[in-house]
């Protein structure tokens, strides 16, 4: 293997055979270079289709409700169903063992002032875990707690936004707004993945929002983050019994679509794995079909190549070359073409990918990447095909009479 005079030999041929060479390794290359593009962008579009996803926790249930559309038990259509604050303490009891966090939400729509300065803004009265749900980051001070709601404290959490349009310079933390004449302390800023809306937030104690409403306990939806070890068909499962219980707690038709309806990220989960799974199932086999173009054509090459040689191999033999040294010499030099040829593909395709960066988001590409244990499969599955590429045909040319070799044309 580290005999100087074989290399010299091995390296001798490839000089002498240039556009063989050239011919043999470009099949390798090429199969590894698309093989790494492809499952690049591949992997560019799940981050894409992933992304679209991100601002919220993905374990959500969403519970909202509207007019009834079906008469029941003697009550007309045209109902308004509205959520109190029992019924998320129903459901939250009877799940809790299913869910990891949970809050009932008021929405309002509100001028918020500061200063000289004002704005429209949501403000949503919510208890502590809307931050898990939301998937918040604070950027400064804290969220809100649950002495907040035992004390009715009115406290806010703003978004970056927020403090951006309205406090401008310095800390927001202890400033005071203006909500609907009411003073609200700023005892937090968050920013949100969810982008500039999200961030344009505020949230206080659902109880004072409450009583800003003139002390009703209605509710504009109930949001529940669920046990992620749960499978999609046990959260969908989750569900679908919450609306139950909810439509007979209303006195809604079952068939009623209208009424109660529930928003879960379950469904939305299976989707993406059914997506994720066509993709991947597509990208690999258009890769592993690249991969097997590149083995055939280095296999027709080598073929070609030995059958090139059998005169040179005929020569050998008469001089006393046992059959082992002849196959050695093939396939040590076939080796070495398919390694310098691979890692020149792969070199080629992670630099494609790396120059393509972000510059396809346009076409839903993000971030196009491959791992490099997969290079490393494809790449080394390439050498070993590229051994025995040439094996094969190199074993049956040692098999030969040297009188049949030097015979041949």
């Amino acid at each position: 293997m580290f005999d100087i005079d074989r290399w010299q030999e091995i390296f001798s041929s490839i000089r002498s055979n240039v556009l063989r060479t050239v011919l043999s390794g470009f099949t390798v290359a090429l199969g590894l270079y698309i093989f790494i593009v492809l499952f690049g962008i591949g992997k560019g579009l799940q981050n894409s289709f992933s992304q679209s996803f991100n601002g919220d926790a993905s374990n959500l249930i969403r519970i909202f409700t509207g007019k009834t559309s079906i008469a029941f038990n003697g009550l007309q259509s045209d109902r308004q169903i509205v959520l109190l604050n029992e019924d998320f303490n129903a459901i939250e009891k009877s799940s809790k063992h299913k869910l990891e966090y949970a809050t009932g939400r008021a929405d309002m729509p509100v001028t918020i002032k500061y200063g000289r300065e004002n704005g429209s803004y949501q403000v949503t009265g919510a208890n502590p875990d809307e931050q898990f749900i939301e998937e918040r980051q604070l950027v400064d001070g804290r969220y809100l707690s649950p002495l907040d709601f035992q004390n009715s404290q009115k406290v806010a959490v703003i978004g970056r936004m927020v403090q951006r349009d309205l406090i401008k310079d310095g800390s927001a933390v202890g400033k005071y707004l203006d909500i609907n004449g009411i003073m609200f302390r700023v005892v937090g800023v968050f920013s949100d993945a969810g982008g500039d809306r999200d961030e344009r937030m505020i949230s206080v104690p659902l109880n004072v929002l409450q009583q800003l409403k003139k002390n009703s306990d209605t509710l504009s939806n109930i949001t529940l983050a669920y046990d992620k070890n749960l499978s999609p068909e046990e959260a969908e499962k989750l569900g679908e019994r919450i609306k139950g219980e909810l439509k007979k707690k209303k006195s809604v038709s079952p068939d009623d679509e209208n009424a109660v309806s529930v928003w879960n990220d379950a469904s939305n989960k299976k989707d993406q794995f059914q997506f994720m799974f066509v993709l991947t199932m597509i990208v690999g086999i258009v890769g592993l079909g690249t991969l097997i173009a590149g083995i055939i054509g280095i296999s027709n090459i080598m073929v070609y190549i030995v059958k090139e040689r059998t005169k040179e191999i005929g020569v050998r033999k008469a001089i006393g070359a046992k059959p082992r040294s002849i196959i050695s010499l093939i396939l040590q030099e076939s080796i070495v073409i398919t390694v310098i040829s691979g890692l020149i593909g792969v070199g080629l395709g992670v630099l494609t990918l790396k120059l393509m960066g972000d510059n396809l988001e346009k076409y839903f590409i993000i971030n196009p990447s491959v791992g490099w244990g997969l290079i490393s499969f494809a790449f080394l599955g390439l050498v070993f095909s590229g051994a025995v590429a040439g094996f094969v045909p190199a074993y049956r040319a040692s098999k030969i009479k040297p009188v049949e070799a030097l015979k041949s044309d």
